[in-house]
């Protein structure tokens, strides 16, 4: 008897160590995303819309030059375990880049998410050709930081 209660509780704090491990991961590795594919054959993430625009006011795209050429750095926005910093590149006045300077990059779902979301963020910024990105499920810190710091980086480049 005295057996079963000793490796029930052997069990037990093993279980319990171990998932504390992995929730407090500091994995040293670090995924750096790739540029999503034009024949991408995964379906996107679910988005939702941030309602930071005007509904009536977004039925058309401008394609007139709204930046000035260059490279503008946004600033630093909290993502909850990280911060997200972003540098926009414009060229022909159009924001024809988006670089992640830095975001969460210590634990594995932090890991994990953002290579998954941050592909679709900057992808949806080059079309909108601003900041009002939908939010993806899943990442909504990482997505609100990530508005806040493209936001920032082209409100410096507003000609």
């Amino acid at each position: 008897m005295m057996k079963k209660a000793l490796l029930t509780s052997f069990v037990v704090v093993t279980f319990i160590l171990y998932s504390f491990h992995q929730r407090n991961d500091g994995s040293s590795t670090v995924i750096k995303p790739t540029s999503t594919p034009a024949t991408q054959t995964t379906s996107p993430p679910t988005t939702t819309n941030t309602g930071t625009g005007n509904p009536s006011s977004s039925t058309s795209t401008s394609t007139t030059a709204a930046y000035k050429d260059g490279q503008y750095t946004g600033s630093s926005a909290d993502a909850y375990y990280g911060f997200i910093q972003v540098l926009a590149v414009i060229s022909g006045g159009k924001l024809t880049d988006v670089r992640f300077l830095q975001y969460p990059n210590d634990r594995s779902n932090s890991i994990y998410i953002n290579s998954q979301a941050m592909p679709y963020l900057k992808q949806e910024a080059l079309q909108a050709q601003s900041g009002n990105v939908n939010i993806v499920s899943g990442a909504t810190d990482t997505s609100q930081a990530f508005i806040q710091s493209l936001s920032s980086a082209l409100d410096k480049a507003k000609s």
